[in-house]
């Protein structure tokens, strides 16, 4: 089993719309049974996970104090993959999740003001010595700023070929239970969804 968690001390970077992608398409990808755990005290991700009308990902419901013990339970239950969404602020929750993490993913958006604020998150998960990759997240078409931002980014690890582009689909699917891949299935977001899963799958193997 594998366990990802997204994770960025800054709100509004996209984990919460990230982590519902990337478990539903790691279940359309034929990965095996996924798990989502929300760690947010905002719940969005359990808001959302509650509109589903599909079977999948499963939801799991953890306190913190008993993830190591939960995810051994998963793990005996034959859970391929668990996915775990953390808050926006630093905080113990975020320690306690990257220590049981297989790969961090750190949403990033585009803007200065993004990429100065990651360099905390960076600081704590290679203290604890995780493998980690950025994910340029909502994006804006032929913006400069997004090469620039990605360029930067490399210069603390690995930035995901795959950039996240910004559009209406993810919003529009995430108000009622759904990703942009459900809503159609051949769209650029499903495509950028495919491809993203498809790195990430890959370092889940190093």
């Amino acid at each position: 089993m594998k366990v990802i968690c997204l994770s960025n001390f800054k709100g509004g970077a996209g984990k919460t719309t990230l982590a519902g992608h990337l478990a539903v398409q790691a279940g359309l990808s034929g990965y095996g049974e996924v798990v989502l755990i929300d760690t947010d005290p905002q719940a969005s991700l359990t808001d959302w996970w509650n509109l589903r009308k599909a079977d999948t990902p499963r939801y799991k419901k953890v306190e913190l104090t008993e993830l190591t013990k939960d995810l051994a339970d998963l793990k005996e239950a034959g859970i391929k993959l668990v996915v775990i969404d953390t808050p926006p602020a630093v905080s113990e929750t975020i320690r306690a999740v990257v220590e049981v993490a297989d790969l961090v993913i750190i949403p990033c958006r585009p803007s200065p003001h993004d990429f100065r604020a990651v360099s905390s998150t960076v600081e704590l998960v290679d203290g604890l010595k995780k493998p980690f990759i950025f994910v340029m997240n909502g994006a804006a078409v032929r913006a400069k700023i997004t090469a620039d931002t990605a360029y930067a980014l490399a210069q603390y690890g690995k930035v995901a070929p795959v950039t996240v582009f910004q559009r209406t689909d993810f919003a529009q699917a995430m108000i009622d239970g759904r990703t942009a891949q459900e809503l159609d299935s051949q769209s650029r977001s499903a495509n950028e969804m495919a491809e993203l899963w498809a790195y990430v799958r890959k370092q889940l193997r190093t």
